[in-house]
């Protein structure tokens, strides 16, 4: 006679092939659209970065001839540099930002939360709305910004057609656009041992030292990621702030590598040569992504994780 409980472990077994059916029904549809919308649509662009496409004629396999292309092409080589100064500009201001509005909020004190809630407010606003928002505060003709330029004595600037104007236009907009960096400084902040802050206290620090010497060190590695990622978020969010306000002029001030990218494949419709621009930018943020997780590996292993 078999003693009791001696089919508990056939039970289990059996209780745990039947949650693993029920979490692969619940995934399944995941999966099902990662694929779909995802993992093919990679191949195939993949594949297409080697052909001449344009969505009318069957695609021609041409090589690595979009790429010697790129070599060759001098739009490209200007798209690229405006594209490089940009992102080697807005990612440090959006970042000086963030981690600024971080400090000062990072307490508990009365207006404290209205503050948190207006800093991340404008990254939860859609890119068209927002775009509307700054065609009307850069209004050349009625915008405030002259309004108020012209009471600083300053006279009116051509904010949409002055080259060096629009750039800095599309740097103050994605600049308003650091949300997301502002709650991931500002979690790290309050993240931090208080224990430090008490002792620098009772040492008579000031506060620019501990900000200095205590909370910036302890707080870099979280801040270099949000430095990575920032150039694949400024990448993104460049093209629809770019589109709807400058469409890349004038005189491609603004004529960034995805604004780029959409022009030449779905007005020029050069599919294979837009393609493999995109490819360019992927391999690129592919690049970054590994620098994160070397950051990351790094810093846990220096802590003894």
């Amino acid at each position: 006679m078999s003693e009791p409980g001696a089919y508990a472990p056939k039970r289990r077994s059996r209780a745990a092939w039947s949650e693993r059916r029920q979490l692969a029904a619940m995934l399944a549809p995941y999966a099902l659209g990662a694929v779909v919308l995802f993992a093919i649509p990679a191949v195939l662009s993949f594949v297409l970065a080697f052909t001449d496409a344009d969505l009318v004629t069957p695609p021609e396999f041409i090589g690595t001839g979009n790429f010697e292309r790129m070599a060759k092409d001098t739009v490209f080589g200007d798209v690229l540099w405006h594209t490089a100064a940009f992102v080697a500009l807005v990612v440090p201001i959006r970042l000086l930002v963030a981690t600024g509005l971080a400090l000062l909020l990072h307490a508990r004190f009365r207006g404290a939360g209205s503050g948190r809630t207006a800093a991340f407010l404008p990254t939860v606003v859609p890119d068209a709305a927002a775009a509307l928002v700054w065609l009307f505060v850069f209004n050349p003709l009625y915008g405030p910004m002259n309004a108020l330029l012209g009471v600083a004595g300053v006279g009116p600037v051509s904010w949409f057609s002055d080259a060096d104007a629009a750039f800095a236009v599309i740097v103050i907009a994605l600049a308003f656009t650091m949300g997301e960096s502002f709650v991931v400084a500002l979690a790290t902040r309050q993240e931090l041992p208080e224990d430090l802050y008490a002792i620098a206290r009772l040492e008579g620090a000031s506060p620019w030292y501990v900000a200095r010497k205590v909370t910036l060190p302890l707080m870099s590695p979280v801040l270099a990621l949000l430095a990575i990622r920032d150039v694949a978020v400024v990448l993104q969010l460049s093209f629809s702030f770019t589109y709807l306000l400058t469409d890349g002029g004038p005189d491609r001030a603004t004529l960034f590598l995805p604004i780029y990218a959409f022009d030449v494949g779905f007005e020029g419709l050069q599919y294979g040569y837009a393609t493999a621009i995109t490819l360019l930018m992927f391999t690129g943020c592919l690049g970054l992504a590994f620098l994160q997780w070397r950051i990351v590996r790094r810093w846990r292993l220096g802590l003894g994780a």
